[in-house]
């Protein structure tokens, strides 16, 4: 087993339960304890695995109105403006992309009013010179992970 097979393995096997104990990843990987221990203590140091987080359903929990923001923003202002939004505490993501708009932004929300409050709260900025906003009506797929290809030898 190569060093990146393993490491993809252990990233694999924590996709399935990241609460496993290093004992159960080695016997899962046919590896040492040790083994288990270092090449994750890699990872995390790497930064490829970031800290280990539940998956968490907001509709559950009531923030079961999900907007899609697309902002067009003055190019010297898109630091400012992204961090802002990185701060609101309802944006689970937001990102800076190429095409027709400058940012993208995805908030969850108890309700329409809360979302419409918020978002007209947002567009008060003077840097945002045009948005569009989309209220999702069915997630399909929501925060996906995917499992790692192995190099099989």
């Amino acid at each position: 087993m190569t060093y990146e097979n393993l490491d993809a393995k252990l990233v694999n096997s924590l996709l399935g339960n990241g609460r496993a104990s290093l004992r159960s990843l080695g016997d899962e990987l046919d590896v040492s304890v040790t083994t288990v221990s270092n090449h994750l203590r890699d990872l995390e140091d790497e930064e490829v695995i970031r800290g280990y987080s539940p998956i968490v359903d907001y509709d559950k929990l009531g923030f079961d109105v999900t907007a899609v923001l697309q902002l067009k923003v003055e190019g010297s202002a898109l630091p400012e403006v992204t961090e802002k939004l990185r701060q609101q505490k309802q944006m689970i993501s937001v990102y800076e992309v190429t095409g027709d708009y400058d940012v993208i932004a995805i908030g969850k929300f108890t309700d329409t009013d809360g979302m419409n409050d918020q978002i007209k709260e947002i567009l008060t900025d003077a840097d945002i010179r045009e948005s569009n906003t989309s209220v999702v009506l069915n997630a399909v797929v929501e925060n996906k992970q995917f499992e790692l290809d192995l190099n099989e030898e």
